[in-house]
């Protein structure tokens, strides 16, 4: 059975870290057959990022449903930074399995059927429906997939009443739990003005306005900085993140250019005022002298976060199998960006939770690995899991 669920997994990586989605989609049809569970393909932008929807439904199909979600994509690679071919899913002898995608997060995807297919095998029955969702397009920020399915007709017809989704690893005994998510600002300053030679000292010139945009903004990012340094308490994500990502303009070497434009990066921690970040950056574009317009790559107003209290009863059933499992969890505000914030921003309660503690974090990195005994053990982390809340 170790080798099977093992196996499985070693088989998604290999098969499912490519640009193509058809592979994707023909291997979960067939776990959904050898499940016995039906399965739905929906198409919510185009035909390149499918999401697939395996249900396995409850004693109860009018409660609210639980959703298990994973995304199917993964970053690019750099092979020659690999030791492992990282779309060779190869295991070495410490147990490690090297594969694009094996923390980020195919991982969790197989975990959540290997718990599935052990429940069924058990015997198992449930209150409420349980869907287990594939997503495309996650890395890209989810615009192709997750964010217009949760608009459709077809997400309501899922009645889901709450959401698991991928976490991060962990180095030591404690898996981080993520409730909440930053607000996403990606800001594009297009700054006009005088152009002319090089050799000249023009008024008003779009370089001296950049120059005052940046000092603005590197002005704020030091204060977060700074709390960050010294609050050991603090994560990354519970501080504001902004970061330069591109500068683009000019024209040759000696001419003043008309145009520069400056993207940021912005992270907005939950104890900040959107509608004041967003006043403060029109205010430091009209001192900067005029001519600056703002523009959004992503605006997307405050999510509120999931509770964590006797309120909310999921979590109660979440904690409840934690603590029964005898794991150390922390409750974190997530760094970057998931799915989960469209299920929250649709008012679905939503937990960011991978069971990779002892963990060096590599996602996104090169030689990323997961080790076989810790991906066996979130397995039947993951029955517990799906038990209790599934019978609240």
């Amino acid at each position: 059975m170790v080798c099977v669920a093992v196996g499985y997994l070693m088989i998604y990586l290999i098969n499912l870290i490519c640009v193509q989605s058809e592979p994707c989609v023909a291997f979960l049809r067939l776990q959904a057959k050898q499940l016995e569970l039906p399965i739905q393909v929906y198409y919510p932008a185009n035909e390149q990022n499918p999401l697939v929807v395996l249900t396995w439904q409850g004693l109860q199909p009018e409660l609210p449903s639980v959703l298990l979600n994973s995304h199917m994509d993964v970053v690019p690679v750099f092979p020659e930074n690999w030791t492992h071919p990282p779309f060779g899913a190869e295991i070495d002898q410490e147990g490690r399995i090297f594969a694009r995608g094996a923390q980020d997060m195919k991982c969790v995807g197989m975990q959540y059927l290997a718990a599935i297919r052990a429940l069924k095998r058990s015997g198992a029955t449930f209150k409420r429906t349980i869907h287990i969702s594939f997503v495309a397009d996650e890395e890209m920020g989810g615009r192709l997939a997750m964010l217009p399915f949760v608009d459709s007709k077809e997400f309501r017809a899922l009645n889901v009443g709450f959401g698991l989704d991928e976490g991060i690893a962990s180095a030591t005994s404690e898996i981080p739990v993520f409730y909440a998510e930053r607000t996403v600002r990606r800001v594009i300053f297009q700054i006009s003005g005088t152009a002319g030679h090089g050799s000249l000292l023009l008024p008003n010139t779009a370089g001296e306005k950049l120059s005052y945009i940046l000092e603005r903004m590197m002005a704020f990012r030091k204060v977060q900085f700074q709390r960050l340094a010294s609050s050991p308490e603090l994560s990354i994500g519970d501080v504001t993140t902004i970061n330069l990502t591109q500068v683009q303009g000019g024209v040759q070497g000696n001419v003043v250019p008309p145009l520069m434009t400056a993207f940021f990066d912005c992270r907005l921690a939950l104890d900040i005022k959107i509608p004041e970040f967003d006043a403060n950056l029109h205010k430091w574009a009209a001192e900067a002298g005029g001519g600056i317009e703002l523009e959004y790559e992503q605006k997307r107003g405050h999510i509120p976060p999931t509770a964590t209290d006797d309120t909310n009863p999921f979590w109660v059933a979440f904690k409840d199998a934690t603590d029964e499992l005898g794991l150390k969890i922390k409750l974190q505000v997530f760094p970057g960006g998931t799915d989960s914030r469209y299920l929250r921003q649709v008012g679905i309660p939503a937990l960011g939770f991978s069971p990779m503690n002892h963990t060096p974090v590599l996602l996104h990195d090169h030689d990323e690995f997961l080790h076989a005994e810790t991906y066996l053990k979130g397995v039947q982390i993951y029955q517990k899991i799906i038990s209790n809340v599934a019978c609240v």
